[in-house]
């Protein structure tokens, strides 16, 4: 079945490395008109969740939402999916570290016209930020995480850090609970507190 996973997939062995044929013959076929080039897993779970509120199917719209494995990946993956390789229209969002990999990955790839969107740390400081520290420790204990929530703020490290910063950092102390709260935080918020980046992403798309 050709779907947008297939798609993604092609897309990534690509850009490992392999073989181009597949991922030129999908866009083709599906047909694929954007692409979202997003640094991990935790972000592509927030977008598709606000999609989903949102009532779009990003993939039956011909965006294709790829995680690159990191930033420092950016130029790579810009150079195959836009005016060098299948020409699709680049967009994206990342960490304000991470602003420079993506500015120069979209020009050295001749997108320096297309917008990518900064979140003010990293998407996580975003929807705390949003929602607020009470609500998303709310959402912590709702998700059965109150215990760990709290054993880890009893660490020495965490002292002297503000809610905010103890919570985020919480949220990446484990394998895949940032992708899983990126789902949970993004689907508990209000519409109008979205955060800026993200609610500017999908609204280009």
């Amino acid at each position: 079945m050709v779907d947008m996973g297939s798609f993604r997939e092609a897309v990534t062995a690509w850009a490992a490395g392999g073989p181009g044929d597949q991922a030129r013959e999908l866009a083709a076929r599906l047909p694929v008109r954007a692409a979202v080039l997003l640094e991990g897993p935790s972000d592509v779970a927030a977008v598709g969740a606000l999609a989903a509120r949102l009532g779009r199917n990003l993939a039956a719209e011909g965006v294709c939402v790829l995680p690159m494995g990191g930033a420092m990946s950016v130029g790579r993956f810009a150079r195959l999916l836009g005016p060098p390789g299948l020409g699709l229209r680049l967009t994206g969002l990342c960490d304000e570290a991470e602003r420079g990999y993506y500015a120069r990955g979209f020009a050295r790839a001749g997108a320096a016209q297309q917008e990518f969107f900064v979140c003010a740390a990293d998407l996580e400081d975003e929807l705390i930020r949003a929602l607020g520290v009470t609500q998303v420790e709310e959402l912590v204990r709702a998700e059965g995480d109150l215990r760990s929530l709290q054993t880890f703020l009893r660490q020495p490290a965490q002292q002297g850090r503000t809610a905010q910063e103890q919570v985020r950092r919480f949220l990446g102390t484990k394998k895949g609970r940032k992708i899983h709260y990126g789902r949970v935080l993004v689907e508990a918020l209000d519409p109008d507190r979205v955060p800026a980046p993200l609610d500017s992403l999908l609204a280009g798309l």
